[in-house]
């Protein structure tokens, strides 16, 4: 994206700002104006997604790509040709003559956090090609591309296995059952993982998963029975004790549509990625643990790694990324296809309302929904219903930071106050620490794709430019339910 500054310098040179709203840790901008050799781009304040820069580039036409952690990108949201630099985006400076200084003078607000969606809304007036024209909307899929992407899709899932998973290098962290619930829920904390293998030595094999769902049925139940959640309560109860008191619970929790205790959902390293894929649908898990082992008895297992939807997306995203067109269904915009779920419209009827909350809405309240409407997490929105966060399970894991949890009243305490515990505690170990993951109605489908196959991203939020008018919420889910149409 790019908005010519108001004046000419001096030598006739336009100042010119250019802005990469997606993401990434190191940013650089390279173009026919810098001699294609890479200049570094810095984060807005309050928003590390959005890196911008500004150079200052004479009157014409001009060619330009973002290198975005070592990977050559162009923004499909502005004008682009190919070229001898392969896919680059242009633009035409006018000259003096022509410059209309209204029209490209985008407000930003003086202060506070800038977000991607308020930057694309600034800025949404200057997104023209150099004719003056809008770029054309995307077509709509037919329904024999959409059944021929499906098809590769699953034939590339069903031939590829749960080995090409496993990352070249890391470390994945198992919990014995034995040990103290309120040990478990700092180990969570300080290591920023939302959960964790179980294994039992008197059995010699993983036995489960502890997870922030845990946490927050822990917490509810203690208080729907008038007690404080204490040091000394959760020193007493070992993840062990827990899952056998949590027995008695499941006829509640699935009632509410939580997931009762059942045994461990596994897979192996020469399973297919759709047979992965489809056990984390099925079961309604977040994660399933690759265990490899090594004996026909299945003794001495050994643990490999956490396989997810995000991951299983993200080997998805990098076989096909070089072959989009064989993929029709990557170009269509979300809000033509059947996918996630959408605010109902006026007159519609029989559509299940999307789960929202307010600020001033209580931590008990967020945490039964959370549970009842079977999410990773809520939109928090104004009066309006316009984004202002998002409180996910995992946050509650958050609450472990100077013992807050010994203390907290769910009742009393609202979510605005709860998101003030929160810090990043998934910013270790690869988690994205950016919270509201947001894209429009009219993106493309490969745009949601790669922000769902960042580690740690369950949801896109769907929201409108400018206002962040929640809209929809697409889902991981609800992706591998459509694409695989299962």
């Amino acid at each position: 994206m790019y908005h010519p500054g108001m004046n000419y310098s001096r030598e006739g040179l336009i100042p010119t700002q250019f802005v990469w709203p997606y993401g990434g840790r190191h940013v650089y901008i390279s173009g026919s104006f810098t001699g294609w050799t890479q200049w570094p781009m810095t984060p807005v304040e309050g928003c590390p997604t959005v890196f911008q820069t500004i150079c200052s580039l004479t009157p014409g036409y001009h060619q330009y790509k973002f290198v975005v952690d070592g990977e050559w990108r162009h923004d499909e949201r502005q004008p682009f040709i190919n070229s001898n630099f392969g896919t680059v985006n242009t633009i035409l400076l006018s000259r003096e003559s022509d410059y209309i200084p209204q029209l490209l003078s985008p407000q930003l607000p003086p202060s506070g956090p800038v977000s991607s969606m308020e930057v694309d809304e600034a800025f949404q007036n200057v997104v023209r090609l150099s004719d003056g024209t809008s770029p054309e909307p995307f077509p709509k899929i037919s329904d024999a591309d959409l059944e021929m992407s499906r098809h590769r899709i699953t034939v590339f899932l069903s031939t590829h296995l749960a080995y090409e998973l496993l990352p070249e290098s890391g470390k994945v962290i198992a919990l014995d059952v034995e040990l103290p619930v309120k040990q478990a829920f700092h180990i969570l904390y300080e290591q920023g993982i939302p959960m964790a293998p179980l294994w039992d030595f008197s059995k010699g094999k993983f036995v489960g998963v502890l997870s922030a769902l845990d946490f927050i049925l822990i917490m509810r139940e203690l208080r729907s029975n008038g007690s404080n959640l204490t040091e000394e309560e959760l020193d007493t109860h070992t993840i062990s004790a827990w899952k056998q008191a949590k027995s008695y619970l499941n006829n509640q929790i699935a009632g509410q549509g939580g997931a009762a205790s059942r045994q461990l959902v596994q897979a192996g390293p020469d399973d297919s990625l759709k047979e992965v894929a489809l056990k984390i649908l099925q079961n309604s898990v977040a994660t399933v643990p690759i265990i490899h082992s090594p004996s026909a008895d299945a003794s001495n297992p050994n643990l490999l790694h956490l396989a997810s939807l995000s991951g299983i997306l993200k080997c998805i995203c990098r076989f096909f990324k070089h072959s989009p067109s064989s993929l029709p269904v990557l170009q269509s915009p979300i809000c033509s296809l059947p996918l996630g779920t959408w605010v109902p419209k006026i007159g519609e009827p029989n559509r299940k309302p999307l789960a929202l909350l307010r600020p001033n809405a209580s931590l008990s309240a967020a945490l039964n929904l959370l549970i009842q409407e079977q999410v990773s997490s809520i939109p928090i929105v104004d009066d309006n219903d316009s984004l202002l966060d998002v409180y996910s399970r995992s946050d509650i894991t958050s609450l472990a930071k100077d013992k807050v949890y010994s203390h907290i009243n769910i009742e009393g305490t609202t979510i605005h106050q709860a998101l003030q515990y929160r810090d990043d505690p998934f910013s270790a170990y690869g988690y994205n620490n950016q919270r509201c993951f947001m894209c429009l109605r009219s993106d493309p489908l490969h745009k949601v794709l790669e922000r769902l196959s960042q580690p740690g991203v369950r949801r896109i939020i769907i929201v409108e430019a400018g206002s962040k008018h929640v809209e929809g919420i697409i889902s991981l889910g609800d992706v591998f339910r459509f694409l695989v149409d299962i």
